[in-house]
């Protein structure tokens, strides 16, 4: 009687054991999470021992994405776990009563999301897409070809500070493509939009250049044709285009000065600008229909290096000619000029600069020899061009001589923008061994084959006062002085 009342134990025993251990093969176990981002989702994994039963569900406010197990556990170690990402927050494990465990999925705004399960091994995916504005016009594709040895590409991420969206043209001058300036008034200085410029231009596609006044005076230096447009007060960065399209981009120092009959030299205060006291300026054709100055100078028409007319202000321009407008001290050097008296202008960046007949110049440099190389202090920029993430306008160039026009959108919820170093970080990444700045903000505008390819930070084309085109190189060279 006792043998059977012990074997009967045993086999409860047995039973109860089996039962016991068929109930914990059921329990499911998170043992680790794994994340990984892109510029589209963001990918949870949980990697488990058996494949769980859960419920998902989505919570508007706060943005929250909750998955409830059942007969789960985490072994995961941390209550929450905190993410440095634009859209997830943080994971937290909330275990409950009879095995039950609920996850909340903290994110910082809306989202569409998918779970699934996968075997072998077995993890529960959880993929969270980023919900964002569309970063370009519909009809705007990714990538494009608008011309021979010319490619359009949109590349987006996601960074620390929010989403990225970078438009990259690149061309190829080997392809019989390059880049050159053109004013906002076509031949006089003036604004205009981005697109009535690649218009006028009979271009394949642009972006915007120099700082600007509001009467489109341009803030650098600039050189179309050969002539000299205008110069900064400052050693800053320029690009320049050479005959055979390659663009060499350094910082550069202007000179000029005027040779009297008596040989004495006085320098040039400027270019198509502002006359202030006891200033030098050359003004050209590219100025306006005159120097639209006072009369308390005196300006001198120089046609062939020789004085053709003598007047007190607002000189009319027009052709080769040109006008030096004299005040204060300047104007006392000048004073003893007469009609017919030859005088001699130089104006001179040195070599090779002064053999291009295309300069376009901002500041400040982005990239040197390959390597992040910032010139903001060296250049006076304030913070007006330093400061913070903002809308970006870049140059750059390959070490296959690929020339590289970028704009990166900002203050926008599909793209937050870029400070100087993350643009100069970037224009290193994408292959340029030299890039510099150029007018960025509401300015930042890309344009290809017509249409607006980026959404300007102002929600309309800003009115500009120069831009880079991208033309045939015989289109650059069938007149002027290459």
């Amino acid at each position: 009687m006792k043998k059977r009342y012990l074997l009967l134990g045993v086999l409860m025993f047995l039973i109860v054991s089996q039962v016991a251990t068929a109930f914990a093969a059921t329990v499911s176990t998170i043992q680790k999470v794994r994340y990984s981002q892109s510029a589209e989702r963001i990918r949870l994994v949980f990697d488990v021992n058996t494949l769980p039963e859960y419920d998902a569900a989505f919570q508007e406010s706060p943005a929250q994405i909750q998955l409830d197990f059942s007969n789960t556990l985490s072994k995961v170690g941390a209550a929450q776990l905190k993410y440095n990402d634009t859209l997830l927050d943080s994971i937290q494990f909330r275990p409950g009563a009879n095995n039950a465990l609920k996850v909340l999925i903290n994110l910082k705004a809306t989202a569409t999301y998918q779970v699934f399960t996968l075997s072998n091994p077995n993890r529960l995916i959880l993929d969270i897409k980023r919900e964002t504005q569309a970063p370009v016009n519909e009809e705007t594709p990714a990538e494009a070809e608008p011309a021979l040895g010319v490619k359009y590409r949109l590349l987006q991420r996601s960074g620390d500070a929010g989403p990225i969206a970078a438009h990259i043209l690149e061309i190829d001058p080997l392809k019989g493509y390059g880049i050159k300036p053109a004013l906002g008034n076509g031949q006089n200085m003036g604004v205009a939009t981005l697109s009535d410029m690649t218009d006028k231009s009979r271009s394949v596609g642009g972006v915007n250049a120099s700082y600007f006044s509001p009467e489109g005076e341009i803030y650098g230096l600039l050189k179309i044709d050969g002539t000299i447009v205008s110069v900064p007060d400052t050693v800053r960065t320029a690009a320049a285009i050479m005959p055979d399209g390659k663009v060499l981009i350094d910082q550069v120092e202007y000179n000029g000065t005027v040779t009297l009959p008596d040989s004495r030299s006085i320098a040039i205060s400027g270019v198509n600008c502002e006359r202030n006291e006891d200033t030098l300026i050359v003004y050209n054709k590219y100025y306006a229909g005159s120097t639209k100055t006072n009369p308390y100078g005196t300006e001198y028409r120089i046609t062939g290096n020789k004085v053709t007319a003598i007047s007190k202000g607002n000189s009319t321009l027009g052709g080769d000619s040109i006008v030096l407008s004299s005040h204060g001290n300047a104007e006392k050097a000048l004073a003893g000029l007469k009609v017919g008296d030859t005088v001699k202008i130089n104006q001179s960046m040195g070599a090779p600069w002064d053999k291009a007949a295309y300069i376009a110049g901002a500041g400040p440099m982005l990239v040197k020899d390959g390597g992040v190389y910032l010139t903001t202090k060296a250049e006076n920029f304030g913070a007006d061009v330093a400061g913070g993430r903002a809308p970006r306008t870049a140059l750059g160039v390959t070490k296959d001589g690929h020339v590289l026009l970028v704009v990166v959108d900002g203050r926008q919820t599909h793209s937050v923008g870029m400070t100087l170093l993350e643009l100069a970080l970037f224009m290193q990444e994408i292959g340029a061994q030299d890039a510099m700045n150029f007018d960025g903000g509401g300015s930042s505008e890309m344009v290809m084959n017509g249409r607006i390819v980026n959404k300007p930070s102002d929600g309309r084309e800003r009115r500009v006062g120069d831009a880079l085109v991208v033309v045939p190189l015989k289109m650059m060279y069938n007149q002027g002085k290459p």
